[in-house]
């Protein structure tokens, strides 16, 4: 069925007088007014989750970009009726079912309905966070927040939370658009920090990167994170004028985490090279991952705190992932050696199941935050409350009252349920692609994401008798061969999967991601995998097996289809 287009040209016109667009920015004289569209659009929302289908609509991409390709901006005004009905046939209808308990593949899931009326009273309200004058009881709700947050994380005294949850002069930590803002906000912070002001040198704030590098003959500052680090990490060291080579990305171990003898190697081999001339190469920070993206496991953070102090360096975990498991005691373990970071970022759209986005950084100086302090004559002047003068970002949207109406409503208890539900279907998830005969999981799970592909039994069992084969094989010539059989298989593989995957989304009765991991058995062959990410509340045992099941059916078709007679003959 072709999609309904609606053409708000033929819309009512209204005519563009003042008396018409003041109106449009007060309430309307008759509260029933108000509620009338109130209800119209919650109709809108309720009618997107329950309508039949797949989880994206059956339009292309070429045709959502013919509908959206009018280049002159509308003259005249319409009225909101009009608009409302565009936006159901051409947004709407059109939308990604991201909560649909069928929908595994992103780290973003189902939100609690409160949600939407809070976005509503963040409209209304409008509240500007960079400044007391614009956001008067909204500042004290953002700082009381992040007391909450950097408590749960860095666990110092009662008094100190005390003494500082509402200390205008100094910041714990920040809100931000999103994670990638919370790891820029802690490598600023991290590079300052490294070339500080020192006698005539004014620090690399107001010098610059050229004259901090000479000040303290340094050729080279790095950011060192594992494979698995978040992509942010290279846009942030552009952005502060590092370049993308400056991040250093140190293998990981089989379970996705970072290599420790790895990364010691390459601490060593910068202090060699230290050592051996004037000009040095100098760590700015050391980042540890605490819920990879790709594969949901954790760093030893514990040990990277050691390394960190053994190159006098800055330690930064990013926990967007993983840190909101912290909220819950048991957990804790998890992640040892979290408290003793220097920054830590921390997302709420993720797992505290707020719509997106909204990050945190928290620091575990309450002065760390001076690296970045600004001020201004008109807002932010030196002696205010404000927020804004601790802040990368300049104007922001009350963003906080999502997580703290959360705390709220779920309480530690309800967080409590939500994790290990997640927990219990993602290993219910795990024990289904291992007992199946046709399924090879390639990553251990941590926290709700796991990998996995389709290798149908008989391949497996050829590329396992060929990985023993390797591992007894005593003439090297033999070895080489053996590896490229695999090698082979493997390449077919990669190609069988990506049509899996492209077939998931045709079929699109589920979802599933896919990426590419280099960490598999079969190191350093890169494997194409799937990727599910099981968070959502809503989604069941009986769903996760309908999944597994078509997705198997999808596979072995494929495989009969195009891949047997290649498979057979490698």
């Amino acid at each position: 069925m072709k999609p309904q287009r609606i053409d708000i040209r033929k819309g009512a016109e209204v005519r563009a007088d003042l008396d018409h667009l003041q109106r449009l920015f007060i309430m309307p004289d008759s509260p029933d007014k108000f509620l009338e569209f109130g209800h119209e659009l919650l109709d809108l929302i309720h009618n997107f989750f329950k309508s039949k289908g797949g989880i994206h609509s059956e339009i292309s991409i070429q045709e959502l970009a013919k509908m959206f390709s009018i280049i002159d901006i509308p003259r005249h005004p319409y009225l909101l009726k009009d608009i409302l009905a565009e936006i159901k046939s051409k947004i709407i209808a059109h939308s990604v079912k991201v909560g649909n308990p069928y929908y595994i593949g992103h780290m973003t899931s189902a939100i609690p309905y409160f949600m939407i009326l809070l976005e509503m009273i963040i409209a209304a309200l409008n509240q500007n966070q960079v400044k007391i004058e614009t956001a008067k009881a909204s500042t004290f709700v953002e700082r009381e927040l992040i007391a909450w947050i950097h408590r749960l994380i860095f666990k110092r005294s009662v008094n100190f939370y005390r003494t500082h949850v509402q200390n205008h002069r100094i910041a714990l930590g920040n809100v931000t658009l999103d994670g990638t803002m919370a790891n820029l906000t802690a490598m600023l912070v991290a590079r300052n920090q490294a070339f500080p002001s020192d006698g005539r040198f004014p620090g690399i704030r107001k010098a610059g990167i050229y004259d901090a590098f000479r000040h303290y003959r340094t050729k080279r500052a790095v950011i060192l994170v594992s494979q698995r680090g978040h992509y942010s990490f290279e846009k942030v060291a552009r952005i502060i004028g590092l370049g993308n080579c400056s991040v250093i990305k140190v293998p990981v171990d089989d379970n996705d985490r970072i290599d420790m003898a790895r990364l010691r190697q390459v601490c060593r081999q910068i202090q060699d090279a230290n050592a051996a001339s004037e000009e040095k190469i100098k760590i700015i920070s050391l980042v540890g991952i605490a819920g990879t993206t790709e594969t949901g496991n954790i760093d030893d953070l514990l040990e990277m705190r050691r390394v960190a102090d053994e190159n006098k360096t800055f330690f930064h975990v990013d926990a967007a992932w993983g840190g909101s498991l912290l909220i819950v005691d048991k957990y804790r373990d998890m992640f040892k050696g979290i408290e003793d970071a220097d920054s830590v970022t921390f997302d709420a759209h993720k797992l505290m199941y707020s719509p997106l986005s909204m990050g945190m950084i928290l620091f575990r100086k309450e002065t760390a935050l001076n690296y970045i302090k600004h001020t201004s004559n008109y807002i932010i002047r030196p002696d205010s409350v404000d927020q804004g003068r601790f802040t990368v970002e300049g104007s922001r949207p009350f963003s906080c009252l999502k997580p703290w109406v959360t705390f709220k409503i779920f309480g530690v208890e309800g967080f409590s349920l939500l994790f290990e539900h997640a927990f219990e279907i993602t290993n219910t998830l795990k024990n289904l692609i291992d007992l199946h005969p046709n399924f090879e999981r390639t990553s251990n799970p941590e926290i709700f994401i796991m990998n996995y592909r389709f290798v149908p039994a008989r391949i497996q069992e050829k590329l396992n008798l060929l990985l023993a084969q390797v591992e007894s094989a005593k003439v090297t010539q033999e070895v080489v061969r053996l590896l490229k059989r695999i090698h082979a298989i493997n390449e077919t593989l990669n190609e069988l999967n990506i049509e899996l995957h492209r077939a998931i989304r045709q079929e699109d009765n589920s979802f599933v991601s896919r990426t590419t991991l280099e960490s598999t058995k079969y190191s350093p062959q890169k494997i194409v995998v799937l990727r599910s990410v099981t968070i959502n509340p809503l989604t069941t045992t009986e769903i996760l097996q309908e999944i597994v099941h078509e997705h198997n059916r999808l596979g072995e078709k494929i495989y009969r289809a195009d891949f047997a007679h290649r498979l057979e003959k490698l």
